[in-house]
């Protein structure tokens, strides 16, 4: 079984990160995937990880990496 990156137009993926920047409190970062959820998470959609990464330097610094280049999570249907 071969699994489909999730393809988001770079541009898109800029102005998401642009707006978790602008608050970044009500955001946090998977210590497992990497991935920005919003704080009310429990699990991490992508991976069901539970650790998180609330600080505000942390969340910016992700955004900042993640809407710079491509994405590579997997979709939810590659998990069927």
């Amino acid at each position: 079984m071969y699994f489909k990156a999730v393809k988001e137009p770079l541009e898109d993926r800029a102005k998401k990160a642009a707006r978790i920047i602008a608050s970044p409190q009500e955001f946090k970062v998977c210590e497992s995937c990497g991935s920005i959820v919003a704080k009310k998470a429990v699990f991490c959609p992508n991976c069901n990880g539970y650790r998180f990464d609330g600080s505000k330097e942390m969340v910016i610094a992700q955004a900042e990496i993640l809407g710079k280049r491509e994405s590579t999570s997997i979709s939810q249907e590659d998990y069927l």
